[in-house]
């Protein structure tokens, strides 16, 4: 493997300090404002996908919502995006690594299943049958609904907080989202029942992020969902794959970054150059309570074959790529 020279290091910690400047001038300039969104109105269809607790297929009415609205989204034939539902991160019931040849992994299924089951039920669907991940049956075949969103991440899904139902709103029209309305969507909602982890990226506006903090740490002092067994920053220990799949509950940008790394090693799981890995990867991010940009191999604590992050997940933002 090839880690990071001494250049790549001054650069990476010369371009997170940039970040680190342009998201204090970004928050101090928007403190108690509204954040800005596109509503767009349309329809949930599941059939035949593979919606999880953080992603699912969206319908919108017209046909040309996010072309008019400069929103690079990736359009299926039959009109659809994947949506990438904002500032929520819920456990993997299937991600396969970027290296080649690396097997599908999958977090505790109990626990990656519940969002994905109290989503679609939020959105108006009963009676889902799945086929292992793929929906084959649900009443009814589909829901209205509308999004609130501005932009669309690489892989063009739009990031989004999704809504059940109708709204009086005009479509395309602009929305300044106050914290009453955030509490209204399946986002917030996931996150107050403990299902899904906060994970923010540096485009959320800081009053939305400060309620969405609230909230998960209610659900985390009840113990709710995914706080129960949550070994994000009380250590996790690894010894085989199948801790990951079957045990280990933790953030899921984090499990990411751990199966690509472990599927470098052919069956070793070996953590030792885990922190090197991670220092290769453009995860740029923001320390909230130390008001610092840095990278995720910094706040990756390795020890033995027992790693934790030094930080919970809501106190940091990642910097979109």
């Amino acid at each position: 493997m090839h880690w990071l020279t001494r250049p790549d290091r001054r650069r990476r910690r010369s371009q997170a300090g940039a970040g680190a400047r342009a998201l204090r001038r970004f928050d101090a300039a928007l403190r108690g404002a509204m954040m800005p969104l596109r509503l767009i109105k349309g329809r949930y269809r599941i059939l035949h996908s593979q919606p999880d607790g953080d992603s699912v297929h969206f319908f919108p009415d017209d046909a040309e919502a996010f072309a008019k609205l400069r929103v690079r989204a990736h359009l299926s034939a039959a009109g659809s995006v994947q949506l990438r539902l904002d500032a929520i991160d819920a456990l993997e019931t299937h991600y396969t690594p970027r290296a080649h040849g690396g097997f599908t992994q999958h977090q505790p299924l109990a626990l990656a299943h519940a969002p994905a089951d109290r989503l679609l039920s939020l959105l108006g669907f009963g009676d889902v049958k799945r086929d292992r991940e793929t929906v084959v049956s649900a009443t009814p075949d589909e829901t209205p609904g509308y999004i609130l969103t501005r932009f669309a991440d690489k892989y063009g899904r739009p990031v989004a907080f999704a809504y059940a139902g109708t709204a009086d709103q005009a479509d395309l029209g602009q929305v300044q989202v106050t914290a009453a309305m955030l509490r209204e969507s399946v986002n917030h909602r996931l996150l107050a029942e403990g299902l899904v982890y906060p994970t923010f990226y540096s485009k959320l506006y800081p009053d939305l992020r400060a309620e969405l903090t609230a909230v998960s740490q209610a659900a985390r002092t009840a113990g709710n969902g995914v706080w129960a067994g949550d070994a994000t920053t009380s250590g996790a220990t690894i010894t085989s794959l199948a801790d990951l799949d079957d045990h280990v509950v933790i953030l899921p940008k984090l499990f990411r970054r751990l199966v690509d790394y472990l599927a470098l090693g052919a069956g070793d799981v070996s953590l030792d150059r885990f922190t090197s890995f991670l220092a290769t990867r453009n995860d740029r991010l923001f320390v909230i309570s130390e008001a610092h940009a840095t990278g995720m191999d910094t706040i990756t604590a390795v020890a033995g074959q027992k790693l934790r992050l030094t930080h919970p997940p809501e106190d940091l933002i990642f910097l979109e790529a």
